[in-house]
This record gives structure tokens, C-alpha cells and sequence, in this order.
């Protein structure tokens, strides 16, 4: 891995930023970089980096958090179905493997993620609690609907969810750089080489779930709200 992207360089550069948000910190990192170097491919390369290290860090928080506060009345079939729902709400069904340990009375909880297998455990009895330790209520982010539409047909609408700190404007952002993403992955490329078509439709139905979840978004919603009309970055010329 270059110097650049190591990640223990860039905490330290997080740490001496205090006081600023994530958002804050890649936008001073994107105005350096373009002020510093002409070589774009470089400059992108070292602000993915980052964002994907940003997400590492909060999805490895969030984990450590859930396991913490998540209550578990008991080992029977409703109590650990419940957890089960909220884990997969929160991190998606596909990464995630949940164990009963009835000798201990608790759930195992393996989370795979590209960095590895985050493991947890829940105990039975755990209450959780409601306040962190400044005695503050701890605020949970929950889903709220974010119904989308494509430029050509705005009368097809898709209704997605984005948690609620989320604006319909950054959603909208970080549903087109997940839909980049996952054509750029090994699986997206497999099936444009089997000819599925690059469209929208064919992300929303092919998308693994906790690609969306990493970033605040999920592929359903109940309830209906005003749409946001996507603007689609062009497909990238082949070479």
C-alpha cells in the first residue's frame, strides 16, 4: 500500500482535525490536493482511499456500538429474531452470521466486511442502557424514505430509505458513488461481461445490501415522500 494511503497516517491526520466533520475533512483534503498535484488520478486514488478508510472506521464503531447496546431479554426464538432483524437493518443480511452460545446465553455475531470479520457478542440480560457515558440520550439514526426518479422517466419511481441525518441531496450523492462502486467491482464486471445492461434497475436489483447500509441508504421504503430526480454521471467511454 503506498504511504499515502496508510491508515494509520490518516487517524493522525483526523485526530489533529478535531472539531471538523468527515464531510469537512475530505472537502479540505480534495481543495489541498487540487492546489498540490496536477495528477487527478493520483489525487482521486488518495480521496478514495480516505472516504473508504472513513467508512471502515464509523462501520466498525456503529458494530461495536450495536453489540453494546442491543438488549437481549433471552435465547428464545422472538428475542433473537428480533436482534436478528436489527442487525440486518443496520449492517444487511448478507454479511452477517448470528450464533446462539446457550452455555454462555448469548448471541455470536460475525459481521464480513472487506477488511475482515468483525465478531461481537450479545449477552443475555443485556439492557443496553439509553445514555453514553457524559450521560447524554444516546441518538439512534433511523430510516426515512427517500423515493427517487431518473431524469427520463421521472414517472417511475424507486422508494429507497436514507437515514434520517441524511439530506435528499446527499443521499442522491452517495446512491451514484455506490452505484459506481459496485459496477467497478468484481461482481458488477462479471455481469456487464455477461451482458446485463449498466442501467438503474439492474443496480437496484443486483446491489448487495450492505453496500448500501455502509453509506445510509437501504432498497425499500413503506411510505411515500416527495421524489428526488437523480442527475446520472455519463458511462465512462471504453477503451
Amino acid at each position: 500500500m503506498p504511504h499515502y494511503m496508510r491508515p494509520i497516517q490518516f487517524e493522525v491526520a483526523m485526530k489533529k482535525s478535531k472539531g471538523l466533520s468527515e464531510r469537512d475533512v475530505l472537502e479540505m483534503l480534495k481543495s489541498i490536493l487540487s492546489k498540490t498535484t496536477n495528477d487527478v488520478d493520483l489525487a482521486s486514488k488518495i480521496i478514495n482511499a480516505a472516504e473508504r478508510e472513513m467508512q471502515r472506521k464509523n462501520q466498525y464503531a456503529a458494530f461495536e456500538k450495536f453489540c453494546e447496546k442491543c438488549e437481549l431479554p433471552s435465547l428464545e426464538a422472538g428475542s433473537v429474531m428480533e436482534v436478528k432483524k436489527q442487525l440486518e437493518d443496520a449492517f444487511g443480511k448478507d454479511a452477517l452470521k448470528v450464533t446462539q452460545d446457550k452455555k454462555s446465553e448469548a448471541l455470536l455475531i460475525e459481521l464480513e466486511t472487506p477488511d475482515g470479520v468483525l465478531k461481537g457478542e450479545i449477552k443475555v440480560g443485556q439492557t443496553g442502557g439509553g445514555a453514553d457515558e457524559t450521560g447524554e440520550q444516546e441518538m439512534v439514526l433511523k430510516f426515512i424514505s427517500f423515493p427517487v426518479a431518473l431524469p427520463g422517466d421521472p414517472e417511475l419511481i424507486w422508494t429507497l430509505a436514507k437515514r434520517e441525518n441524511l439530506t435528499s441531496a446527499e443521499a442522491g450523492i452517495l446512491l451514484t458513488k455506490v452505484q459506481e462502486d459496485f459496477w467497478a467491482s468484481k461482481s458488477g464486471q462479471k455481469l456487464l461481461r455477461d451482458r446485463v445492461d449498466r442501467s438503474f434497475p439492474e443496480f437496484v436489483a443486483r446491489v448487495p445490501s450492505k453496500m448500501l447500509t455502509e453509506v445510509g441508504l437501504k432498497r425499500h421504503y413503506k411510505e411515500p415522500e416527495a421524489v428526488t430526480v437523480l442527475r446520472m454521471t455519463p458511462e465512462k467511454p471504453k477503451k
